[in-house]
């Protein structure tokens, strides 16, 4: 077997000696793509801490002492390098209402016994659980995701002054063709720093990144929440942890699956997910809001500005404290505009537009068109990706089921043909009838078993031939006791052939245990 086969059978390689501190100095020009991905993330980073900060109820400083900790301790125990953590929208809404009833020392509370939450679920494989999330779901997670980033930058172009229109026009020109010319810095950098200085040099008044919030004057330092350690706080806090636990490790681990495709290499998703929860908990140490995977900024890092290690992760969350407490008064200047075109952008490389081309959808089944319809609707209604994962994965399972459960079917066989395929017993006897059972027999294809055999009319022995049929649970049992039982009722007695040894086993461990005829 060649290499390039081999490879193909094992999958693509794991990002870890490729993704790491390392291997960013590998070369001069690998350094400098990590280094200046770093720094527009940071300036990205800002008015959205600052935004979600507002959401959470809790001062900007929060959210940005949030971004900048758990962008730099990601960088070290996560599993994905170059993907951005930091102060989320979804995590935002999970916490508010900590903050709003309870106060700032409750919710730096929440925020380590969510990341405690996440290192243990992360230690129980619950990264395991992506297997069972299917295309169409990722899909759908990826469009929701592009068209919140886009309505997210709505309020940013309603009654401002018109200068911000051809700002933001001339940002998304440069972002498109500066690319062209060179590649050597990013055109989102690029973007940025012009526009600051045409609207400095020419004394625009448009809104800035000043205008979101205070930025800090200092370096966050340790804070242990001031609330009592008893069974109250517990219930007080838990309930929100564990929504916060859930919610982070499902946006972080579809962004992670998210970047391994679009950099062709395996992330480790358990050491991701308990990575999370020790961001999480240092965040919580140094009194900020938590979080989780950041798609937005992951895309410019990654998919913009091709950032590829663990140090355009870390340098996002440390060029984020420079910017924000040395540099302040020079952040504070930058308009809006120019994040906006860059997240614009954003939102247009992140759509999947072959999805939604018509010939796609020609050939696409219902269904998948369905679940990712579902997880679209649902995400953008609530503004939650997580909701919308959910909801996209029942709707699958569902649909799936359906359709599963319709390929079940039940064959009565002539004389003839019985005596053919029991393969020379005496199954062509008058006093025999023989059915074959096709098919994965569960709780959905199981429920009108019952209702397939004609107890009145068939002779005093039964044969169901279950060789071309599994029985995957205890509903199914129960539906086949029920016919032994019912034929039992007029004198004939069955006699189950056939049975693969999984089947076999789970029907002599259950069969008649399980309440017959019920």
């Amino acid at each position: 077997m060649t290499e390039r086969s081999a490879r193909s059978v094992a999958g693509p390689p794991e990002a870890g000696s490729e993704g790491s501190f390392r291997a960013a100095f590998s070369s001069a020009r690998r350094l400098r793509t990590e280094v200046l991905a770093g720094l527009v993330v940071a300036v990205a980073l800002i008015p959205e801490a600052i935004a979600f900060s507002i959401i959470a109820g809790v001062d900007p400083r929060i959210g940005l002492f949030a971004a900048f900790t758990m962008a730099v301790t990601i960088s070290f125990v996560g599993g994905r390098p170059a993907m951005i953590s930091a102060a989320t929208g979804a995590v935002a809404l999970v916490v508010a209402p900590v903050v709003r009833d309870h106060g700032l020392d409750h919710l730096v509370a929440t925020v380590i016994l969510g990341g405690i939450l996440q290192v243990v679920l992360g230690l129980l494989g619950v990264a395991r659980l992506m297997r069972f999330i299917p295309r169409s779901v990722m899909v759908g997670f990826v469009n929701a995701l592009a068209i919140l980033i886009l309505t997210s930058q709505v309020p940013h172009l309603v009654g401002v002054p018109w200068a911000v229109y051809p700002l933001v026009a001339a940002g998304i020109a440069l972002i498109v063709l500066f690319p062209r010319l060179t590649r050597v810095v990013p055109a989102p950098l690029v973007a940025i720093v012009l526009l600051t200085l045409v609207t400095v040099g020419a004394s625009l008044a448009v809104p800035t990144v000043g205008d979101e919030g205070a930025l800090p004057d200092s370096l966050p330092t340790l804070f242990l929440p001031d609330v009592p350690p008893t069974l109250d706080t517990l219930r007080i806090i838990a309930p929100y942890a564990l929504a916060m636990a859930l919610v982070g490790l499902i946006e972080s681990m579809l962004t992670a699956k998210l970047v391994d495709d679009i950099t062709d290499s395996r992330s480790n998703k358990t050491r991701e997910s308990w990575g999370q929860g020790v961001a999480n908990v240092v965040t919580g140490l140094f009194g900020g809001m938590g979080g989780c995977a950041m798609i937005g900024q992951t895309m410019i890092n990654v998919k913009v500005s091709g950032a590829r290690t663990r140090l355009s992760t870390f340098l996002a969350g440390a060029f984020l404290l420079v910017l924000v407490v040395g540099l302040g008064d020079v952040v504070a200047i930058i308009p809006m505009a120019a994040l906006v075109a860059v997240m614009i952008m954003v939102s247009v490389g992140t759509f999947d537009w072959h999805s939604v081309r018509p010939s796609t959808l020609r050939r696409m089944p219902l269904s998948e068109t369905a679940v990712m319809l579902a997880t679209v609707a649902v995400t953008v209604a609530t503004h939650n990706l997580a909701y919308g994962v959910v909801v996209g994965v029942v709707v699958a399972a569902v649909l799936f089921v359906r359709r599963v459960a319709h390929l079940t079917t039940v064959t009565r066989l002539d004389a003839d043909e019985a005596a053919g395929e029991a393969a020379g017993e005496a199954a062509g006897d008058p006093g025999e009838r023989v059915y074959a059972v096709v098919g994965e027999l569960f709780f959905a294809s199981s429920n009108d078993l019952v209702y397939q055999f004609d107890y009145a009319r068939d002779p005093g022995r039964v044969v169901i031939d279950l060789t071309e049929a599994h029985v995957w649970d205890a509903s199914t049992v129960a539906a086949l006791d029920a016919v032994q039982h019912k034929y039992a009722e007029h004198g004939t007695t069955v006699e189950f052939r056939g049975l693969n040894a999984d089947s076999a086993r789970r029907l002599e461990r259950l069969a008649g245990r399980l309440g017959a005829g019920h």
